[in-house]
């Protein structure tokens, strides 16, 4: 399989200059992090006794496989494809609310601060997708992973595609993957502190766009303890916002 993009390269930020941008942002988020951190920790515990976080092998800068981290947004015992659709029956409460706000991604800057990934990048993929765009990813692989990324934002509701699709994994890698690994490319060759100043502030404010859309469709159809564990979490997304404000503000 092959995917036709734009050979168009600009200038883009050193490594060095990303990875120091990386860290200060991580750095000063990591406080308020921490707070709705342990907050979603606490309400997945209440929720669905388990461990706390998922740990998913990736493809990360160079090949080289790494543990991406979680919040675990699952029965314990749930299993299945890696991938997961709208409404999927494995999802707790709690998990319905971290995947639809992207708040399950907060641990990852663990992986940030380890030199696994950046704050924005090309989504790292599982081993078996990779393998079936070597071409492609030589490429895309020659750059650290991000939490986040033009690609995430514009398949943010991916999993609504799959969710009428009966064979979801092989949907993914032949409908919506080739797409994304276009706007990946075309993100790797194009990259500016500035656009991903753009991006970080476009993925802040997805979990109130999303708390903002849930309320309208009707909380008071949910039961009472779904409700009251929604409720909390979305302080965590306010702290959240508040967090990525705090630390994009000062950069000009």
């Amino acid at each position: 399989m092959s995917v036709q993009t734009s050979p168009v390269v600009t200038a883009h930020s050193s490594p060095k200059v990303i990875r120091a941008f990386d860290l200060t942002v991580a750095i000063v988020v990591m406080p308020l992090a921490l707070l709705v951190g342990a907050a979603i920790a606490v309400l997945i515990f209440v929720d669905s006794p388990g461990s706390i976080f998922f740990h998913s092998r990736r493809v990360g800068a160079g090949g080289v496989p790494f543990d991406m981290l979680k919040f675990r947004k699952m029965h314990r015992d749930a299993e299945g494809p890696a991938l997961t659709k709208f409404r999927d029956d494995r999802l707790t409460p709690i998990g319905g609310f971290l995947v639809a706000t992207k708040l399950d991604e907060l641990p990852q800057l663990w992986n940030v601060l380890k030199g696994q990934m950046s704050l924005v990048g090309p989504r790292p993929e599982v081993e078996e997708f990779v393998a079936l765009y070597p071409d492609e990813y030589r490429e895309i692989l020659t750059v650290v992973p991000g939490i986040t990324g033009p690609a995430q934002l514009e398949y943010v509701e991916e999993r609504h595609l799959l969710a009428d699709a009966h064979e979801s994994s092989a949907f993914y890698a032949r409908e919506i993957l080739p797409r994304k690994i276009g706007v990946d490319l075309e993100y790797i060759r194009t990259q500016s502190l500035s656009k991903d100043l753009a991006i970080l502030a476009h993925t802040a404010l997805l979990p109130a766009r999303t708390l903002k859309e849930r309320i309208a469709l009707g909380a008071g159809r949910l039961a009472p303890r779904t409700l009251l564990v929604r409720g909390l979490a979305a302080l965590g997304v306010l702290a959240l916002v508040a967090a990525y404000a705090m630390a994009a503000g000062p950069v000009r």
